[in-house]
């Protein structure tokens, strides 16, 4: 049983993105620890997790296979934990969404930042459910995407009384989201998303960097009408130190051209550009790598910037760097250095909240964006490295869930896939496809004001979901099976 839990959940996730199959699969998973044994709810929800991450997280394979086989292996455990912590009886229809709602959290916080990929939230961005984001954001979507699924449970066996007690909640925090207020509209502006193309599963090359400028340049010449501002996606403008020796190559990108050809493409645009950029730190700090973005107003002057904050572990950073290397030759060189500053760039256009790349998948860092005053939020992000289009396709999801949970329009723009338009409800408005070169064109609203979900963050479900646990374990009594 758990096992076909995990195979429904994982379906439910994108980039298939059948959401009701995870409702059934979480009802699956809530019928799996009714009335058992402490050792089968936890190996029902071991395997559950041990499906749902192995099938969720397949493309992982072809970058590490022994940190893929970890992830479902170690991390799999947890639905394990809670499963067997959630209880048997009637107290389960509490405790199985506070144990999700805690395992989620730490996964997505925990070890070397979190790794949220493959999560519940992702497995309902198309469901209804998905009003309850801009309330009190994905974990409360978590928690009422595991109480639908007891529901159908409690239905599937015909407890019908249970049953219309777990759905009550679920529905006040559907209509909660559904009116609360949100973001006001304070203007429009004309965007262009530009994918330069090429081909997937490709590395980082010295070699390459030039031809990946050229066909974001040739792309950006393609714009066939007046735009505000310009998107492009993260380092793609990818140069050396002027004067480095040609070496193995004979096309090098140097910093003195970047800049200008930069700034001769916002001023031949008449528009704001947002060019992502990747190269050595330099003397700022020796041995170490930058990934930023910068805003270029129309005039080619740069007069804003951001350094990604929430790097990528074993990608951009390397958790105990001198331990791993003992078993592998083939981690980065360098780690990025870490920004620290607010997460908006300035420009004449909007103030834009920026999540860069790995940042979108991250709550905390869609609502950092907006309370430092992001009118829209941009993701430039660069997908070409991996296998399939499963993490591509979960990032599109990702940028879904930041648009609802924060009331924001989101540009995601990617070399090679996917590049997209999400309006604040949600929807894709346009996308790419696979190594395509195309430009996305749409007016989107520049907005002000916070959600709830903005306001508040991740702390009144921890709250919640904690103090279920002390209620409910301190006060069994209360809690015994009516059966």
């Amino acid at each position: 049983m758990g096992a076909l839990a995990g195979f429904l959940i994982a379906f439910s996730l994108p980039p298939w993105g059948w959401w009701p199959l995870g409702l059934v699969g979480f009802a699956l998973f809530a019928h799996g620890c009714d009335g058992a044994a402490g050792r089968h709810r936890f190996a029902m929800g071991y395997a559950a997790g041990f499906v749902w991450l192995a099938m969720g997280e397949l493309w992982m394979f072809d970058l590490t296979a022994p940190g893929y086989v970890l992830v479902f292996v170690v991390f799999g455990a947890g639905y394990g934990v809670v499963a067997l912590a959630a209880g048997s009886g009637d107290e389960r229809l509490v405790l199985l969404p506070a144990g999700f709602v805690l395992y989620e959290w730490f996964r997505w916080s925990y070890p070397f930042g979190g790794v949220p990929l493959a999560t519940v939230p992702m497995t309902q961005v198309d469901s209804p459910l998905n009003a309850t984001l801009p309330l009190l954001g994905a974990l409360l979507l978590t928690a009422v995407a595991i109480a639908t699924g007891s529901a159908v449970q409690l239905l599937a066996t015909r407890r019908f009384d249970m049953a219309a007690m777990t759905i009550g909640p679920v529905v006040v925090a559907v209509l909660a989201g559904t009116l609360w207020p949100g973001a006001e509209p304070i203007g429009n502006i004309d965007v262009a998303v530009v994918q330069g193309g090429g081909p997937q599963r490709t590395r980082a090359d010295t070699c390459e960097n030039q031809r990946v400028f050229d066909r974001h340049a040739e792309a950006t010449a393609s714009i066939d009408r007046a735009v505000d501002l310009v998107m492009w996606p993260e380092n793609v403008v990818n140069p050396i130190s002027d004067g480095t020796p040609p070496g193995r190559c004979d096309d090098l990108f140097f910093m003195s051209e970047a800049i200008e050809q930069t700034a001769a493409i916002a001023r031949s645009q008449n528009a704001v550009l947002i060019p992502g950029w990747f190269h050595s730190a330099g003397s700022v700090s020796p041995g170490n790598t930058v990934n930023y973005s910068t805003a270029i107003t129309p005039q080619g002057e740069t007069v804003s910037r951001y350094d990604k904050v929430r790097i990528v572990p074993f990608g951009e950073f390397v958790p105990l760097r001198s331990f791993i290397e003992i078993f592998n030759d083939e981690i980065p060189g360098r780690d990025v250095l870490q920004g620290t500053g607010p997460a908006v760039l300035e420009s004449p256009a909007a103030t834009l909240g920026i999540s860069i790349s790995w940042e979108i998948f991250f709550d905390s860092r869609g609502r950092a964006a907006i309370r430092d005053g992001g009118e829209i939020l941009v993701n430039p992000t660069n997908g070409s490295s991996y296998w399939l289009t499963i993490l591509q396709s979960q990032q599109v999801a990702s940028s879904r869930l930041r648009a609802m949970e924060t009331d924001r329009w989101v540009l995601q723009a990617a070399p090679t896939g996917f590049s997209a338009i999400v309006s604040p409800d949600g929807q894709v408005v346009e996308r790419t496809g696979i190594s395509e070169q195309r430009v996305l064109y749409g007016t989107v609203e520049r907005r002000s004001g916070l959600t709830l979900a903005t306001r508040l963050g991740a702390w009144p479900m921890l709250v919640l979901a904690t103090a279920a646990f002390v209620a409910i374990r301190v006060r069994p009594g209360r809690w015994r099976d009516r059966r």
